[in-house]
């Protein structure tokens, strides 16, 4: 007697009707683009409750706020400071890296913060402007616009960039498409920023050097030939200082590096090397002797900067490449930073609620006269170790911030650009990852090899091909998986009821007149025609083997309990390795097939063309019926002779 529908036999193979399509739809959406089920705390709560929930999930800061006191509020003071003293430094660093006006720089420290503390999801992350993203926008827009040709056209189309960066972010959170950032590899992240580094250290030799030309290429050989072309030009009062500079630095961080509790000395390096810049600036009127500073830099906060934003067609080109491919970045580097620290203190984030507030913070911060931020690794490592509890420490920062917009910013106009050049290159130095990318050589050659295509790609040719090259080396080795499936011949290890892999376990036996095969991918149009001869390789090779020692083979097992999914192509990919069988009078058996591959195969007649008696739980299942079979058939045959 048949079970009724949805009825569940217990140690029988459920062959209830196929769930309806919006079911099916609705459950592959949630999965899609809800995984981490964040409304699950919603179940059986009143409206008002849901509504508060909804609000805090929306607006994290409503979750911590009602909760936060004095206590917290000292350790917070103390982070904010700590990394406002590093964000003073490295803004006006990358603001020059960026070939912008400095004070853009300070700008992007003060109103982005407070939009993360309100949006942002981690407790750690600590918001400011990134060198890679700054040369990467600088390189794109210095195609269509020179900053030395028209300096506010290229200023505007900065926050262009800026804006569309934002909107991308925001788009990808919204809908919740953080999946795209997956592409993203860590391998190719760790080339990436290790290419960018070593051009961007190369970059900052202009200045160390003090060179009055250079070139506006980014590439290894163009920087390296404009150091030659121009060494008539090298100052060696520049040289001596960017070498003080850049050595006082590195025994910094050597320092935090041997005593994890010193981290404050590498924390405010950067800002004492600003100070003591520009008393000797000052003191020793340094442009007269080849040393280069700042110059003016005017008080006020952030001005706005709507009516600069400029989507002219002529120009339009560079800041959407600027945008696309800095938000893929610094969503990638931001989020990997949040969740590392997170891990630290056993917590986790919601990446698609960063990207949400990545996204306002750039948009808002692109009508506010900002450029691109997200969550540099170094202020992030600074603001942990400093005891942060909660996003106000970036509260804190940018209230800081706005104390030196009022009343410090014109003292840092005497800071020397040597100084600021020996800063970029003491951050860009720790971002060259040998240990990690020697890793990546002993553990994985394929990784490596995407690695490499990155590192070299951007130190060699330029960041948005090195950057193309290493993402297409993982897309081929991604679609070489998806198109070469595993699978295996599975055997039966002795004195258990377990079936394994027999190239993994040599001693596993072979069933008589059974071949028992694992696919272990979803079977559909890219791999089906490889996994349909695959299949039918295992039985040839099967059949000479068991011929050999006087055996046939009458039964093929497919076990598909690793196959989450199969399409049409799919199926029709069963039919044939049936068809193909049974001509060789071989019959075909299914094994564990999962709920999605189930109701495929019932809508599509395949379990009525094999028949429910050939669907089995499990492999020992499966074999016992095969043996009751097999048995059945002698019986027949002795009857009849």
């Amino acid at each position: 007697m048949e079970p009724e529908k949805g009825e569940e036999v217990a140690g029988k193979v459920n062959f209830a009707a196929p769930r309806s399509f919006t079911t099916a739809f609705k459950s592959d959406l949630k999965e899609t683009l809800f995984p981490d089920d964040p409304f699950h705390d919603f179940k059986g709560k009143t409206l008002p409750v849901k509504a508060k929930k909804a609000v805090q999930y929306f607006v994290p800061v409503f979750q911590w706020l009602p909760d936060y006191n004095r206590k917290l509020f000292m350790y917070d003071l103390l982070a904010g400071v700590t990394i406002a003293s590093l964000a003073i430094p490295q803004g006006i660093s990358y603001a020059k890296l960026a070939n912008i006006p400095p004070i853009i720089g300070l700008y992007s420290s003060f109103v982005p913060p407070l939009i993360y503390a309100v949006f942002g999801n981690s407790k750690h992350l600590a918001v400011g402007t990134i060198a890679s993203s700054s040369l990467i926008i600088a390189d794109s827009i210095e195609k269509k616009v020179h900053e030395a040709d028209d300096p506010q056209l290229y200023l505007n189309l900065i926050f262009t960039a800026t804006l569309i960066s934002g909107a991308i972010q925001l788009t990808l959170g919204v809908f919740r498409l953080g999946i795209l950032v997956d592409f993203l590899s860590h391998s190719t992240i760790t080339g990436f920023m290790g290419g960018t580094a070593t051009i961007i250290c190369l970059q900052q030799l202009r200045g160390i050097f003090g060179l009055i030309h250079f070139t506006t290429h980014t590439d290894v050989i163009s920087v390296t030939r404009a150091i030659f072309q121009y060494k008539h030009e090298i100052r060696w009062e520049c040289t001596l200082v960017g070498v003080i500079f850049l050595v006082f630095l590195q025994i910094a961080k050597k320092v935090k590096q041997k005593k994890p509790k010193l981290f404050w000395v590498s924390a405010i390096a950067p800002m004492v090397a600003v100070a003591v810049g520009c008393i000797f600036a000052y003191i020793a009127d340094a442009e007269k002797h080849g040393i280069k500073i700042v110059g003016p830099l005017k008080k006020g906060i952030n001005p706005p900067s709507l009516k600069n934003l400029d989507f002219d067609p002529k120009y339009i080109s560079a800041p959407i490449e600027a945008g696309v491919i800095t938000a893929l970045i610094a969503l990638a580097e931001g989020i990997a930073i949040g969740r590392s620290f997170a891990l630290m203190s056993n917590q986790q984030i919601d990446g698609n609620k960063e990207m949400v507030a990545f996204g306002l913070m750039n948009i808002v911060g692109s009508l506010t006269s900002c450029y691109l931020t997200t969550g540099p690794f170094s202020k992030t490592a600074v603001n942990y170790n400093a005891g942060c509890k909660t996003q106000m420490s970036n509260v804190v920062m940018a209230v800081c911030m706005m104390l030196t917009l009022f009343f410090l910013a014109p003292l840092f106009s005497y800071t020397p650009l040597v100084a600021l050049s020996a800063i970029i290159m003491s951050a860009m130095i720790g971002l060259i990852e040998y240990d990690k990318a020697y890793h990546l050589f002993k553990t994985d050659k394929f990784d490596f090899l995407i690695c490499m295509a990155a590192f070299f790609g951007v130190a060699f040719v330029s960041m948005d091909v090195g950057l193309m090259l290493s993402v297409g080396l993982a897309l081929v080795r991604a679609l070489l998986y998806v198109a070469r499936p595993a699978s295996s011949k599975l055997g039966k290890v002795l004195d258990t009821d377990l079936f394994r892999d027999v190239e993994q376990y040599p001693g596993a036996i072979s069933i008589p007149k059974t071949l028992v095969l694992q696919l272990g991918s979803p079977i559909y149009f890219a791999n089906s025609g490889y996994i349909r001869e695959r299949v039918l390789r295992w039985v040839r090779d099967e059949k000479a083997s068991k011929d050999s020692q006087g055996d046939d083979v009458e039964y093929v097992l497919l076990d598909l309990g690793g196959v989450t999914s199969i399409d049409i192509t799919g199926v029709e990919t069963l039919v044939e390795i049936r068809r193909c069988l049974e001509v060789q009078e071989i019959k075909v058996v299914i094994v564990n097939p999962r709920l999605e591959v189930m109701e495929k195969l019932i809508v599509t007649n395949f379990i009525d063309k094999i028949g429910k008696e050939r669907v089995f739980l499990s492999i020992k299942d499966a074999i016992d019926g095969c043996k009751v079979s097999l048995a059945q058939q002698k019986d027949a045959s002795n009857e009849e002779s």
